[in-house]
């Protein structure tokens, strides 16, 4: 049985769906205001790999990811400017122009590294509306107050506010996390902000007697519980969206649908790192996926890296590391792409220990190593790879010839040894082919002549 970690309850769970064998399952998308980095891209690929693991434990799966354009503050706690007016000013284009261009780079992006495609996107700026009329919902039940700029959350209506987050309210002092101004509490969030006079927004819109633009997490709430309903299976994203985004969806939707458990399980992944530190945008500490294809690296070759360690460790970036994984990658197409030409059985072992680590709690190592032993022994059929891969996303089983780039010192051995071999000098010639290896490269003589590999 599928057993995953819930961040709910801080436990490794056995996962049953609410409703029969349907899995429903939101994940919080990109804020589509810039590209994004390689650190935002290990969530996706997190989410990925749970969304094939629920498919290959027979689960049908209705899968709903949002893309952010509107409403995404600078700052989390309500402060700063909109992340899409900013990108808008930054490059001197329409709101929704940068909302448009960077969510089709994003898909590019998740195409690359042959993530799948939620069932659903759920775009901001098109729910207006929803979020509107959950945010009158709360006003209704009494869970709300008005200042001068904006409709805020009172968090002291909650019992268990920051349940998620394992908050202790009653510890917090006035002014711990930010800025009080007209916030009665500092937990207190924006469900609506009210449109400043001095300022001219892009995307804004008549509500509650005002002019306004929704606050970040309202979308969420409003969006999910459309699509999925007041109770649903599954909500994930970056372990940074705990503390406050994720927090406050909780408290949101709860306090609209008579506090009933929103979410059954949450899943959230852990930092990618440079050099010991999260990577960010604000820290310039960030490489984008077009930066490895620059490298000459494949999008393959950075989830192959990815898969090699579990999603709720933390995980340093390093382009060696990157390159070793490029190169492990490789290795493990050659000894495949063996496997094709032969018809190979496969140990019954194999599925059921890949499928044992697959189950607990999303362990990619160790799902590798399955399929690493069994195709190093030749164990396993290529049906048997490809209905594996379908969870690890490799592709695997789309083998092309390489081509390799032979630098110029290993040429000139190759064009010594063949030249040695035209004399039948068998000696010199092996002497040139430990040569070779030693630089990395291995030679097959062929009827067409000296072939060469990586490894």
């Amino acid at each position: 049985m599928l057993k995953l970690y819930n961040t709910r309850t801080r436990k490794v769970e056995k996962f049953r769906p609410l409703e029969n064998n349907l899995v429903r399952m939101y994940s919080c998308g990109p804020t589509v205001y810039d590209y994004v980095h390689i650190g935002n891209l290990r969530a996706f690929v997190f989410e990925d790999i749970l969304y094939r693991a629920l498919k290959f434990n027979g689960h049908k799966v209705k899968y709903i990811m949002n893309i952010t354009d509107v409403g995404h503050l600078t700052d989390d706690a309500d402060q700063g400017e909109d992340k899409m007016e900013k990108g808008a000013r930054r490059e001197g284009k329409t709101a929704e122009e940068i909302a448009k261009f960077y969510t089709k780079a994003f898909k590019k992006d998740i195409q690359g590294l042959n993530i799948l495609e939620p069932n659903q996107w759920a775009v901001a700026t098109d729910h207006i509306q929803e979020q509107i009329d959950m945010v009158q919902k709360l006003i209704d039940n009494g869970y709300t107050y008005e200042t001068s700029d904006g409709i805020y959350f009172d968090t002291t209506k909650l019992d268990d506010y920051g349940k998620l987050a394992q908050l202790d309210k009653q510890d917090l002092q006035a002014g711990a996390r930010v800025d009080m101004k007209e916030k009665k509490n500092p937990h207190d969030f924006a469900l609506w902000k009210f449109s400043n006079e001095d300022e001219q927004r892009q995307m804004e819109w008549q509500a509650f007697g005002r002019t306004g633009f929704p606050g970040w997490h309202i979308e969420c709430s409003a969006m999910a519980s459309e699509y999925l309903g007041e109770q649903f299976d599954i909500h994930c994203g970056g372990i940074d969206h705990i503390p406050v985004h994720h927090t406050n969806e909780i408290a949101q939707a709860e306090a609209a649908y008579d506090k009933k458990p929103w979410v059954n399980f949450w899943m959230h992944c852990e930092f990618l790192l440079m050099k010991d530190e999260k990577m960010s945008k604000s820290k310039g500490n960030f490489v984008t996926l077009k930066d490895i294809k620059q490298e000459g690296i494949s999008p393959l070759a950075f989830r192959y890296f990815l898969l090699q360690s579990h999603y709720r460790k933390e995980l340093n970036f390093s382009w060696k590391a990157l390159k070793a994984a490029q190169k492990g990658l490789k290795k493990l197409r050659r000894k495949v792409n063996k496997i094709k030409n032969k018809n190979t059985d496969t140990d019954p072992k194999v599925e059921r220990e890949f499928k044992d680590a697959i189950n607990h709690d999303l362990n990619t190592s160790e799902a590798l190593s399955v399929v690493w032993n069994a195709v190093k022994k030749e164990k396993v059929s290529m049906d048997s790879i490809i209905k594996m891969d379908k969870v690890l996303g490799l592709d695997l089983h789309k083998i092309k010839e390489e081509k390799i780039d032979i630098p110029n010192d290993v040429q000139e051995l190759l064009d010594m040894r063949a030249e040695a071999r035209e004399n039948e000098n068998w000696e010199k010639s092996d002497k040139i082919r430990a040569k070779i290896k030693e630089k990395g490269y291995k030679v097959k003589d062929t009827d067409n002549g000296q072939k060469i590999v990586e490894g």
